[in-house]
């Protein structure tokens, strides 16, 4: 897939929650064909830290509006400096980045849709994309409390949504893997994004339910080319970039301890 380095017009700017900043970039051209599951690398100006670029997860492709969504946790100084970009403003990016996660395979199948935190982001426009396929996408979605969840309305508005809290405060209390929908249904797939003991614990029912299972590692990536060497990971072919071979992998194929 042919990438592009372009600045990008910021559209519109939501801030979800106190840590979390939603971009909506848009072009004069039509925006390229993006995967779900790709990402891009953001340009950081005005940060003394950050002298590479920053990988960021594609959120959401509006395409009546020409608009590429990225929802982004600020956590440090060169997120931070991206959370205070205005509309009209610029943002540098390369993209599309990487591999993204298995189209439908086959009509009607039932794909279960697990993303923790930030982890939500690419599930998103990866559920719009399988239901507009045919597919019966079900969504679990897990954080820390009712304030840490993200995007609830645009979620719902595709398909089902199940979520678990830590505190209790909204859906089950517990983890994603504690949720009761996990012993009520059978899924023919399993998508996964978050935090790697997350996707672990999913990766190791996926494994004891026997069904197949794919998750988006989030290694560190500077160059999203496979150049620099940052962010490889050991499969079972030997190592490789997760950037250029991923960051989407079925699990069989990792060495995780499952």
């Amino acid at each position: 897939m042919k990438k592009f380095v372009k600045d990008l017009t910021v559209a519109e700017v939501e801030y979800p929650h106190k840590r979390y900043v939603l971009l909506k970039l848009t072009d004069n051209e039509t925006l390229p064909e993006m995967l779900p599951g790709q990402f891009v690398e953001v340009k950081v100006e005005g940060s003394q830290n950050t002298f590479l670029r920053r990988p960021i997860s594609i959120n959401y492709v509006d395409r009546d509006k020409n608009q590429l969504w990225l929802l982004i946790q600020t956590v440090g100084d060169g997120t931070h400096k991206l959370a205070e970009l205005k509309v009209g403003d610029k943002l540098n990016i390369v993209f599309p980045l990487g591999n993204g996660f298995s189209p439908v395979q086959k009509s009607e199948e039932k794909v279960l849709l697990v993303g923790g935190g930030v982890g939500v982001a690419p599930l998103l426009n990866y559920g719009k994309m399988l239901k507009e396929a045919g597919a019966c996408p079900v969504f679990l979605l897990g954080a820390r409390s009712k304030v840490d969840l993200l995007e609830q309305d645009m979620f719902k508005a595709i398909a089902p949504v199940y979520v678990t809290t830590e505190d209790g405060s909204e859906g089950e209390k517990g983890f994603v893997t504690q949720h009761s929908i996990l012993d009520k249904e059978i899924f023919d797939r399993i998508s996964v994004c978050g935090p790697k003991p997350m996707m672990v614990s999913v990766a190791r029912y996926a494994k004891a339910k026997n069904i197949p299972c794919e998750v988006s590692l989030e290694n560190m990536m500077a160059c999203g080319l496979g150049a620099c060497l940052c962010c490889v990971e050991k499969t079972v072919k030997g190592n490789v970039c997760v950037c250029k071979e991923g960051p989407v992998f079925s699990t069989d194929q990792l060495t995780w301890d499952l």
